[in-house]
């Protein structure tokens, strides 16, 4: 089924490589549900959709298109919807999950049809690095400010937090145990990290188990989504039409990119063809409708699979295992809400993810004012903003009016014109985020 022999690989060099995938990637299961808790969301509720629209997507992944990518809900999207669309919206997370939900079903309707490889192509890859790179940084930004490492400011916005607070103090351990596994080339260095860090907590009191250690996976909220055309409603209602975009359009760059970089390191791309493409792109697309239905954001693919894939995974039999382990992680709720609760233990992860993000930086050409400039205002106005689509608006509106000042007008693809006029009106219309 997986035809292993055909792929240079064997049933446990797979299984290996899927618990590397997972002990890399199953931070999510507790970092989600916390950031997510910032809109209001139940804690069990976002834990259960994190596992099961992590497994549908990654069995999808393994079944369909036989490729060692995992996927689960993406880091970015949650705090944009937690901190910008609850947030600044001002629409409770029942709304602002239809946004998600329509997203999703444009993502599936996209990903059957050539248009969603015209999309990705559109975009200038300075700008698709940008945004990586912004969104980096403000995940690491939001890490810093729940360990309190970094502070309100009356005049300056933020500034060193209470370095003898033992929060702070427990974060930093946990950041260097962490950065030490890292710099070690230790499989699973976040998980590790969290464990370690967990256990230290525990031992200094700033930990406890007063709910037991295993549970029934449970939805509190239950189906938040039962009614397709109520979504649709909900977000004509609040006129909801730039989030539904940004969604789509954060979650198209990050998945595809991820997708074929982990795909030439495991040496599957034919040329610049990405065998079995279209069913591979219609993992994630799938898993995030089904996601938004319970209550989580759109899902992605991860690049922690590249850990899986140096263990030598190349078949669809290590994101199998990866399912698996995340069905046997979703009766271990109790553990998730107790660490959960010590932002210490968590928010290293959320700085380290940010710092590997930001990566992407390497990857723009500097030496160009109109290629540089649209991706640095990416870069510099999502964490300032604490709004991912504010960035992404104003790097769409910048390049294209940069492109014809320079007389390029040319080189810019006819949908970022379309896109640039979107954002416009939205930004400077619509009061969007």
């Amino acid at each position: 089924m997986f035809k292993l022999k055909e792929h240079g690989t064997n049933v446990k060099t797979e299984i290996i490589a899927g618990l590397t995938t997972f002990l890399t990637m199953v931070y999510i299961v507790v970092v989600n549900p916390i950031i997510l808790s910032e809109a209001g969301v139940p804690f069990d509720q976002v834990f259960t959709a994190t596992v099961v629209a992590t497994i549908i997507g990654t069995l999808w992944m393994a079944l369909s298109a036989n490729y060692p990518i995992a996927i689960a809900p993406g880091m970015g999207m949650n705090a944009y919807f937690a901190y910008t669309v609850v947030g600044a919206e001002k629409v409770n997370y029942e709304i602002a999950f239809s946004a998600v939900f329509l997203a999703g079903i444009l993502f599936i309707i996209l990903s059957l049809t050539p248009f969603r490889k015209q999309i990705i192509e559109a975009i200038p890859s300075n700008l698709k690095n940008g945004i990586t790179a912004g969104i980096g940084l403000f995940i690491a930004f939001i890490g810093l400010r729940l360990t309190g490492l970094i502070n309100d400011h009356p005049q300056n916005l933020v500034t060193l937090g209470d370095l003898h607070s033992p929060s702070v103090v427990l974060a930093l351990v946990g950041l260097a145990i962490t950065l030490i596994l890292m710099s070690l080339n230790v499989h699973g260095a976040l998980f590790i990290g969290m464990i370690c860090t967990g256990i230290i907590a525990f031992f200094t009191g700033q930990l406890s188990f007063d709910h037991g250690i295993v549970s029934i996976p449970k939805l509190p909220e239950g189906i938040i989504i039962a009614n397709p055309i109520d979504a649709i409603g909900d977000v004509i209602q609040h006129g909801l039409f730039a989030v539904v975009f940004s969604f789509l359009l954060v979650t198209i760059f990050d998945t595809t990119g991820t997708m074929i970089g982990v795909a030439k390191q495991a040496g599957l791309m034919k040329g610049d063809e990405m065998p079995n493409a279209r069913k591979a792109l219609l993992a994630d697309s799938i898993a995030a409708t089904a996601g938004a239905m319970l209550g989580t954001t759109p899902t992605s693919a991860y690049i922690e699979s590249s850990s899986g894939v140096a263990a030598g995974g190349r078949t669809g039999l290590t994101t199998l295992t990866v399912a698996v382990l995340f069905g046997v992680a979703a009766f271990f709720s109790p553990i998730v809400a107790a660490v959960s609760g010590i932002s210490a233990i968590t928010a290293p992860a959320l700085i380290i993810v940010g710092s590997l993000m930001m990566g992407s930086i390497a990857e723009i050409n500097w030496k160009e004012i109109d290629e540089a400039f649209p991706a640095f205002l990416v870069i510099l106005s999502m964490p300032l903003t604490s709004s991912i689509a504010t960035g992404i608006a104003l790097g769409f509106i910048s390049y294209p009016l940069m492109k014809v000042m320079k007389g390029k007008w040319k080189e810019v693809h006819p949908f970022l014109y379309i896109f640039a006029v979107l954002f416009f009106i939205q930004l400077f219309f619509l009061g969007g985020h």
